[in-house]
């Protein structure tokens, strides 16, 4: 099972202009994927340097017509227009996709502090091994404040869904309807996308944190493939204006039932096609 995940910023390349169809070929240049998680995707969203307002969910069903494409809005706003704005995570599956959840995750105020609401998609899918859980998420930039509830939320997600599993399906009710079928929602799960903290942070740790309850915790995949190799940078490699230095914040979590098929982490340093480089994972089957 091959994955990829990455901040595509809404298209835009280091060089500063929006190019589309240069994002989903560097896509198809990582190779055949099973699922594709995609961060900062605009729908119509004027004011975003580069921009068109291009429909960014359109073009990317297109041009993956084999995924079945499953999006998240963190910003559902008007444009001034009539029409709606988005911008958000969009997970894409050639997988069976069964129930999704779009989880909107916590914002407390912190005066004074830029900050956006964000977002963590999350799909279950068909897995050669039967079903496991993918999530999606893009946690805020300059709030620290936030980005730690964020993490908490990422680590109740993980504890809910177990407890779920373990509780088993509920004795249907008499006269109850198909809304209140039992589906699967299991604790193996890949936690995905770019969460702004670099591998030294407390946020870092703090997501790994173990659970007292025996929950499968999260594990960082790179860490599990390559545990004497520092992180390889995610941002800061092919000049865009924007990081200063290179660092990594984008990662693969898996859940530690997971850990042991981890087989392959790798960043793709080579394309300039974001500010962000795409990260791939595989999952032995």
């Amino acid at each position: 099972m091959r994955l990829l995940s990455w901040n595509i910023q809404w298209g835009r390349g280091a060089d500063g202009r929006v190019d589309l169809q240069r994002t989903a070929n560097a896509i198809r240049a990582a190779g055949e994927l099973d699922v594709i998680c995609l961060q900062e995707v605009a729908c119509n969203f004027a004011g975003l340097a580069g921009g068109a307002c291009e429909d960014e969910l359109a073009f990317f069903a297109a041009a993956f017509p084999d995924y079945t494409p499953v999006f998240a809005a963190a910003l559902d706003v008007p444009d001034g227009g009539g029409a709606r704005a988005l911008f958000g995570n969009l997970l894409l599956s050639r997988l069976a996709v069964g129930q999704v959840f779009r989880h909107m995750l916590p914002a407390p105020a912190d005066p004074g502090v830029n900050s956006m609401q964000r977002v963590c998609v999350e799909a279950v899918l068909s897995g050669a091994r039967g079903p496991l859980r993918v999530l999606s998420s893009h946690l805020e930039y300059y709030s620290q404040r936030q980005r730690r509830a964020q993490v908490a939320a990422l680590r109740d997600l993980q504890r809910e869904a177990c407890a779920q599993a373990a509780a088993g399906p509920a004795v249907p009710m008499a006269g109850s309807t198909s809304s209140f079928a039992q589906r699967p929602r299991p604790a193996s799960a890949i936690l995905c996308g770019d969460f702004n903290f670099e591998p030294e942070a407390d946020e870092y740790a703090l997501l790994q944190t173990p659970f007292a309850d025996r929950v499968p915790g999260w594990r960082d995949a790179w860490a599990v493939r390559h545990p004497q190799r520092p992180h390889a940078p995610s941002v800061g490699l092919h000049g865009a204006e924007w990081p200063a230095r290179a660092y990594c914040c984008d990662y693969f979590f898996v859940s530690a039932d997971l850990a042991p098929r981890v087989t392959m982490v790798e960043v793709l340093a080579a394309t300039a096609a974001s500010d962000h480089q795409p990260v791939v994972l595989e999952l032995m089957d």
